[in-house]
């Protein structure tokens, strides 16, 4: 039976980062709230960063898609992440930019199932999609 792809993962990344890091930190993210791989639905970033090479090589080795989310979006969900970052609050409007991502990606009933965690040049939340049933 194939696993359930019910899992996006929230995505910020500076501009050198290589899909190496971006996907070391997911699969990290995932082993560390205890979800197999195969529920990776999703890769989810600022739209102005999804048509990153190493954004979109991450997905491809990781096996899911990619989704590129409007600023307007990503600070919609702002009262329910609970990373504060002063530089990213200041340039996108939003605590977390991975948390916010991973939340939106996820649908409007996500919950957030680990918060931001970070590498030298990447951060990755996950959440849960629930289906609307």
């Amino acid at each position: 039976m194939t696993p359930r792809r019910d899992v996006v993962a929230g995505v910020g990344f500076r501009h050198a980062t290589t899909s190496e890091e971006i996907v070391a930190l997911v699969r990290s993210g995932l082993a560390t709230a205890g979800v197999p791989a195969g529920r990776l639905n999703a890769l989810a970033t600022a739209d102005d960063r999804a048509d990153k090479i190493a954004f979109r090589a991450a997905a491809v080795v990781l096996g899911c898609e990619t989704i590129g989310l409007p600023p307007e979006a990503l600070r919609s969900v702002d009262d329910r992440v609970p990373t504060r970052s002063v530089r990213i609050e200041a340039e996108r409007g939003v605590g977390s930019l991975a948390e916010a991502a991973a939340l939106v990606g996820a649908g409007e009933r996500a919950m957030l199932i680990l918060p931001r965690i970070a590498s030298v040049g990447a951060t990755c939340a996950l959440a849960l999609v629930f289906d609307s049933e």
